[in-house]
């Protein structure tokens, strides 16, 4: 299972009637917490001042976790960036 590290900035169209979007707030906030039940999303932290979001993410490779990430109901709304991470040898060193 490889990690990434997944920043997503949300922008919703300026003429998205309040209804449509509290249903797709409701929508993504869903999809969010399955992801986080079936080990998707290891941890998420919400960016201060911005509609956007860092998390580390789980997958067994860069096109599982592309269809994770497009499962989510904000996806064509989101600029999402992602960076493969690799464990830093003193990784190993931290338990000792």
């Amino acid at each position: 299972m490889s990690e990434f590290l997944v920043s997503i900035e949300i922008d919703l169209p300026a003429g998205l009637a309040e209804e449509d979007r509290a249903a797709l707030v409701a929508a993504e906030s869903e999809r969010g917490r399955e992801l986080a039940a079936a080990g998707s999303i290891v941890r998420i932290w919400r960016v201060p001042g911005r509609r956007a979001n860092v998390g580390i993410w789980r997958a067994p490779d860069a096109d599982a976790l592309h269809a994770a990430i497009a499962s989510l109901p904000m996806f064509p709304h989101l600029d999402v960036e992602v960076t493969a991470l690799a464990t830093h040898p003193n990784e190993q060193d931290a338990g000792a």
